[in-house]
């Protein structure tokens, strides 16, 4: 059964705003509908409502010429009367409702929704993610604008308008996003998961629990809002977003200057030419930022944009020190949090509160950051780096083919999920320290499942209904350009039987690329980088890993999955 929220605001004339209340409760209890009533005088409130319960089904009944917008109601349908209204004829009034406010009724008004989608490489489940909110707003009647915030920034962006005009904001992303355009709108935020899953349960739960984002944009740049954020796999995935292209740019001018100059070209005897040129730039230029980077986003995840410079600082500090991509890590983390509690420690009078996001706190952040690095974790955590590095750069025959196993197969289990990205996270981060092997497996393990599911299409034909034999093409193209996603449609339908066969053929293919001795100087791009000379090693043992990896995934499907139903 759906609910009246009523709402009766009278300045002057309380005897008249209670009389209406009574009318009301009378004319509700008689037609059996569910109504949750308080009265407004001025600063003084009688029956407080507790809107915890409200549903996007519901309705709100505004009473009297004063009812301002109330943050509480502002998912569900307002409709405005005047206390004279209520009191000629109460039981008109709620009849006058219609539908929405009918005993039983589940149906719930169009509603305005705009929304982000996100993931930590912006390129798969940013935009499986928002076709699935656009398909399920479509199906519930709501109206939906999609940001999408790809590997090359936002796609069709939100206008100031379209945002003012939203009546909640829907954030599915993997990675945080920037929320200081939504300051006084309710807001929801999720993984991109369940928007490619259900999107349709998605969008109720967030009618349903949007929380009101800080009331002013300044609030909300400091960070107030930072108790709803995700947690600490959230803001890691966020930090090795933003260091991707740091990654991907340094790698490649690295890989093109060793192809243009030779092993050489690091020598000072180089200097000069293109191809040492090159190698600056990406080596002292891209590769220096990556830790500052990754450091000071996951600090902007955790506690907004104060928190950046203490966490780059942290960063270039963890690169001084020699504690690598681990300290720019941890630096993230302490600046992060370290920050968030000094925002909320902090308490300033309004008319300083201006003076925390751009001065007090990025001050104490970095001081704080910059003792613990300089005198707590810096020195630990560049021994443990050292020692994660020997023992990677020393690892010979069974010991890499079964980190090669680990990778590879951790590529296969759940298509871009957090076991993928920690595989993916893990291995890119690794880059920083100029270990490349463990990238090539990842990246052979994650080309690998579409690949072998297109394939299986073409052999097994009828072990595939139609709609999956038509998907083929696609998945095979994503496949390529190391978009593990493309497995998805196939895994949902029989994940018993797909998943573990993917998972082998992956991790088969990331054994072989260890065994090989195959290293890879690129975080993506799958075959298309693999002709850049210099991009990666042992090519022609890269490419058996990759097929072999494609067939013996490919054989398993054939052999474990029925046929399809017609």
């Amino acid at each position: 059964m759906t609910t009246i929220w009523a709402t009766i605001d009278s300045a002057d004339d309380g005897v008249s705003a209670v009389l209406a209340g009574e009318a009301l409760r009378e004319a509700a209890r008689a037609r059996g509908i569910r109504l949750e009533l308080e009265i407004r005088r001025g600063e003084t409130v009688l029956d407080a409502l507790d809107a915890r319960g409200v549903a996007p089904s519901d309705t709100w009944l505004a009473v009297g010429a004063g009812s301002e917008a109330d943050p509480r109601f502002a998912m569900l349908k307002r409709v405005d009367v005047q206390i004279g209204e209520v009191l000629a004829d109460a039981p008109a009034v709620l009849a006058g409702l219609g539908r929405e406010a009918a005993p039983g009724n589940s149906g719930a008004s169009s509603r305005k929704i705009v929304a982000i989608t996100s993931c930590p490489t912006g390129i798969a489940h940013t935009f499986m993610a928002a076709e699935g909110l656009t398909q399920a707003a479509a199906a519930l009647g709501h109206e939906l604008r999609v940001e999408t915030q790809g590997s090359v920034g936002a796609g069709t962006p939100l206008t100031p308008e379209e945002i003012a005009a939203a009546d909640i904001v829907l954030i599915a992303a993997d990675r945080e996003v920037d929320r200081g355009r939504f300051a006084g709108k309710r807001v929801f935020a999720s993984g991109t998961k369940p928007a490619i899953t259900g999107g349709q349960a998605l969008i109720a739960r967030a009618l349903a629990e949007a929380q009101l984002q800080a009331g002013t944009a300044e609030a909300a740049a400091q960070g107030a809002a930072s108790a709803g954020r995700g947690g600490p796999y959230k803001h890691l995935m966020t930090g090795v977003s933003f260091m991707l292209p740091f990654v991907v740019a340094g790698g490649l001018l690295i890989a093109l200057a060793f192809a243009l100059g030779g092993i050489y070209v690091t020598e000072d005897k180089a200097a000069g030419t293109l191809a040492h040129t090159l190698f600056v730039i990406g080596a002292k230029g891209a590769f220096t930022l990556m830790v500052p980077a990754l450091a000071g986003y996951i600090a902007y995840s955790i506690a907004d944009r104060p928190g950046i410079a203490p966490g780059m600082i942290g960063g270039v500090l963890a690169n001084m020190l020699g504690a690598g991509f681990l300290g720019g890590i941890a630096a993230g983390f302490i600046a992060g949090y370290g920050t968030d509690a000094l925002n909320r420690w902090i308490r300033l009078p309004r008319t300083l509160q201006g003076l925390k996001p751009v001065l007090i706190l990025p001050l104490l952040g970095t001081v704080l950051t910059g003792l613990a690095m300089m005198y707590v974790v810096g020195a630990p955590v560049a021994a443990l780096l050292a020692f994660l590095t020997d023992w990677l750069r020393g690892m010979q025959g069974s010991s890499a083919i079964l980190l090669g196993i680990l990778l590879g197969g951790m590529m296969a289990v759940d298509m871009g999920g957090p076991v993928n990205k920690a595989s993916y996270a893990f291995s890119t981060a690794l880059i920083s320290s100029q270990i490349y092997g463990p990238m090539a497996a990842t990246m052979v393990g994650g080309m690998t499942p579409p690949l072998a599911l297109a394939l299986a299409t073409r052999l097994f034909a009828r072990r595939f209904t139609a709609d999956e034999r038509e998907a083929a093409g696609p998945a095979a193209v994503l496949g390529l350009a190391f978009v593990t996603e493309g497995a998805i449609p196939f895994c949902a339908r029989d994940p018993f039987r797909v998943i573990p066969s993917l998972m082998a053929g992956s991790a088969l293919a990331g054994a072989i690329s260890m065994a090989v001795g195959a290293e890879l100087r690129v975080p993506h791009g799958g075959v298309f980088v693999l002709p850049i000379p210099g991009a990666i090693s042992h090519l022609l043992g890269y490419v058996v890993a990759l097929v072999a990896g494609t067939l013996v995934s490919a054989l398993l499907l054939g052999l474990l999955k029925r046929d399809a139903k017609a």
